[in-house]
C-alpha cells in the first residue's frame, strides 16, 4: 500500500525541519490539537507549520505560540522536526470542558478495546533536586568557618607569645647590662689591687 498524501506531507515536513535545524538555532513551538498540545522543535515558525501539516498561519490567529519553559522544551529538542503530543489535563477535566451534549455522548460511548487506546505521552521528568549540592556547599562553608576561627585563635596566641618574648628579652638585656657594669667595676678594683701587690 502507498503512503497517504497527509503522511507524505508530514514526513516531508519532518525531513525539511530536521534539515533546516542543522544550520539554524532551534526553537520550540506549540499548538493545540484536540485535547493535546502539539510541540515541535523547528528553526522557524514556517518550519513548525510545515511539521504540523498546516497551511494556515496559526501564529497570526493566536492558535500557536513560542514555548519558553525549559521543562516543556526538553522532549521536542531531543527530536527536532518531530511533532510531540502531550495530553492537556486529566480525563475528568477534558470531559468537563466539553459541551453538555458532548459530555453525555462521551459517557454513553462504548469503552475502547484494550490495546487500541492511544498511549498517553509520558510526563516531563521532574526538575533535578539541588539538595545534595546545597548540603555539600554548606559542609564546605562550615569547614572554612571552623578553620578560620582556629587560625584566628592561633594568630592571637602568636601575638601574645611575641609580646611575652619581647618583654623577656628586654628584661634580659637590662639585667645583663647591670651585671656587666658591676663585673667591670669589680675587675677594675681587682686589677688595681694586683698592681699594688706586685709593686709592694
Amino acid at each position: 500500500m502507498g503512503k497517504s498524501p497527509a503522511a507524505g506531507a508530514t514526513t516531508n515536513a519532518k525531513t525539511k525541519a530536521k534539515g533546516k535545524s542543522a544550520g539554524k538555532a532551534l526553537k520550540v513551538y506549540r499548538t493545540s490539537i484536540g485535547f493535546h498540545d502539539a510541540y515541535v522543535a523547528a528553526p522557524s515558525k514556517k518550519a513548525a507549520l510545515e511539521a504540523w501539516g498546516s497551511k494556515k498561519d496559526l501564529f497570526a490567529r493566536g492558535a500557536a505560540e513560542l514555548v519558553s519553559d525549559p521543562e516543556l522544551e526538553r522532549a521536542p529538542l531531543v527530536s527536532p522536526g518531530e511533532v510531540i503530543k502531550m495530553s492537556r489535563g486529566s480525563v475528568a477535566e477534558q470531559l468537563a470542558a466539553l459541551p453538555p451534549n458532548a459530555a453525555a455522548d462521551e459517557k454513553k460511548a462504548k469503552p475502547a478495546k484494550p490495546g487500541k487506546a492511544a498511549k498517553p505521552s509520558p510526563p516531563p521528568p521532574p526538575k533535578p533536586s539541588r539538595a545534595e549540592l546545597d548540603a555539600a556547599e554548606q559542609a564546605i562553608e562550615k569547614v572554612r568557618e571552623t578553620h578560620a576561627k582556629a587560625l584566628a585563635a592561633i594568630a592571637e596566641e602568636e601575638a601574645r607569645l611575641a609580646e611575652r618574648k619581647r618583654r623577656v628579652q628586654d628584661e634580659q638585656d637590662t639585667e645583663l647590662a647591670r651585671l656587666t657594669a658591676d663585673r667591670d667595676d669589680k675587675k677594675s678594683s681587682y686589677d688595681a689591687a694586683m698592681r699594688d701587690w706586685r709593686a709592694g
